[in-house]
């Protein structure tokens, strides 16, 4: 994979969530603010700052750069907690010329609170494909840490959740190789969208309903 065409993982999310709003933020360019993108904001930008903390047998580095050539993604880890599990086993992180084997727990933080689609889950499985491609190791759990409830979500990155991301990953390649805005799907996600504004997806949708019923050829009776 070329790696001018790299796409962000935040892409991957805001895909799942809604093609539409993935299509007018990322080939638009188009970004409003309400108070929850600007609160998440915020947060990640503290997060990213690139604090180390080494302890003994553990330690935990945030604002990593990742990416992955093969699948064509790329972006930066909130969080990567290290710990040794073994002195003596084999070194399994030559990158960070640590000794000893160590086991990987990447966290993502997230401003709200769990969701019921999968678009947080399959933004943390993509970081997790980066970290394996890029480290040449096994990751099978990774967390998102939710602001509004204080609580870690344990997410286990199991066959049928890498199925899906993979599956998004390619479809987010299709949309930005497209560059076609997808129209409207009016629901109760829109609610809360910081875009709503400039995606008009009420109006949009009752304008093609009506365009669909003007031009579809009636029943004669």
């Amino acid at each position: 994979m070329n790696e001018q065409n790299s796409i962000p993982i935040s892409a991957l999310q805001h895909l799942v969530f809604c093609p539409r709003q993935c299509a007018l933020i990322h080939l638009e360019r188009a970004w409003t603010e309400n108070v929850l993108t600007a609160k998440g904001r915020l947060e990640h930008e503290r997060t990213h700052k690139g604090f180390r903390e080494f302890r003994r047998g553990k330690k935990q580095i945030s604002g990593l750069r990742i990416q992955s050539k093969k699948l064509g993604i790329h972006g930066q880890l909130d969080l990567l907690e290290m710990e040794q599990t073994d002195p003596h086993g084999p070194d399994n992180l030559h990158s960070f010329n640590l000794k000893g084997t160590w086991h990987l727990y990447p966290v993502e933080f997230k401003h709200g609170k769990p969701k019921k689609n999968d678009c947080d889950r399959i933004q943390l499985c993509a970081q997790v494909l980066c970290l394996e491609e890029m480290l040449d190791i096994l990751i099978d759990e990774a967390s998102l840490f939710y602001q509004r409830i204080h609580r870690r979500e344990d997410i286990a990155m199991n066959d049928a959740l890498r199925t899906k991301t993979s599956k998004a990953i390619q479809d987010l390649h299709i949309l930005f190789k497209n560059s076609v805005t997808p129209p409207p799907n009016y629901n109760s996600r829109c609610k809360s969208c910081s875009l709503k504004e400039l995606c008009m997806p009420r109006r949009i949708s009752v304008q093609s309903k009506y365009r669909q019923k003007l031009f579809t050829p009636q029943e004669i009776i």
